[in-house]
């Protein structure tokens, strides 16, 4: 069985993480989402709600798409998390050309701690290129319209969260 393992702190989830996990179900029979815990973000939306999130939007694609989706917390070493959930590929999204040269330092390193672990880069659907949980959260705060970056499910997530 083909594991890969799709890391992100989706703070919120957003069309493009679902891109990106959509086109990986291609690649994987078993899809790890592994939804990092990394407290020094200082992430809107608690972990288990983030779980949830990911679970609600994620796991029936995975159905569709004949892949079965798993959601993973973890706070350690992403190769860590790889050796951890048995994931041979370690599947990453790419915007820009800013995104590449972070990512490239990230594989060097994993490849200098487990150079049996590969390193797959999907790069964002054009319709996705500018969308940033980030910005998103910024948008929303603002009082903006995140529907063209979120589901319906993490719009409201949001909307409840800014009311409080």
């Amino acid at each position: 069985m083909r594991v890969g393992l799709y890391p992100g702190t989706f703070d919120p989830v957003t069309h493009g993480h679902i891109d990106i996990i959509r086109r990986g179900c291609s690649l994987v029979d078993r899809l790890v989402i592994g939804v990092a815990i990394n407290r020094d973000k200082g992430p809107m939306f608690s972990l288990e709600e983030r779980v949830a999130m990911v679970e609600k939007e994620c796991v029936p694609l995975g159905k569709e798409r004949g892949c079965e989706i798993v959601v993973h917390p973890f706070e350690n070493l992403l190769i860590d998390c790889a050796h951890d959930v048995g994931a041979g590929v370690i599947i990453r999204g790419l915007r820009a050309v800013a995104d590449f040269e972070y990512e490239f330092q990230m594989v060097g390193m994993n490849r200098a701690m487990d150079d049996s672990i590969e390193t797959v880069f999907l790069m964002a659907d054009a319709k996705n290129q500018a969308i940033a949980s980030k910005l998103v959260k910024e948008i929303a705060r603002l009082g903006g319209d995140v529907s063209k970056f979120v589901t319906p499910a993490v719009e409201t997530a949001l909307k409840a969260r800014l009311s409080k």
